[in-house]
């Protein structure tokens, strides 16, 4: 009985690494920029007043979901889309490996004119 307790925490601490090298997809219609958070719903998108949509979801560098509260006061470089109204709806704060991943749209106009790989996660410029 030890033996199997012991075989299957071993089993998990194996797991561990596998699961942090895990690579987010983030959609094709997601820019980037640099957003500092306010009282929410308020925000700077790129030193310009935003809004946070209703229901919006930010996660985190570790892909979990934060209120906003949670990161009031930051200033972060995140991934962003944003509704029909052009307010902010899902927003992935950067990690330094996703951050280095370049060239990556700002505007929309960038991304209309550039081709994605959705399965690399990468922008090739025309």
């Amino acid at each position: 009985m030890l033996r199997r307790v012991f075989a299957l925490a071993a089993a998990c601490l194996l797991a561990l690494p596998a699961a942090a090298q895990t690579q987010r997809s983030f959609p094709q219609n997601a820019l980037r920029g640099a957003l500092v958070f306010g009282e929410a719903p308020d925000v700077a998108l790129n030193g310009l007043p935003a809004r946070l949509a209703p229901g919006s979801r930010i996660r985190d560098a570790r892909d979990m979901m934060v209120v906003p509260s949670a990161v009031y006061g930051g200033k972060f470089l995140v991934h962003y889309t944003v509704d029909t109204y052009g307010l902010l709806k899902d927003v992935w704060i950067l990690t330094p490996e996703e951050a280095a991943r370049k060239p990556w749209p700002t505007k929309p106009e960038e991304a209309a004119a550039w081709g994605f790989d959705p399965i690399a996660q990468v922008w090739v410029r025309p």
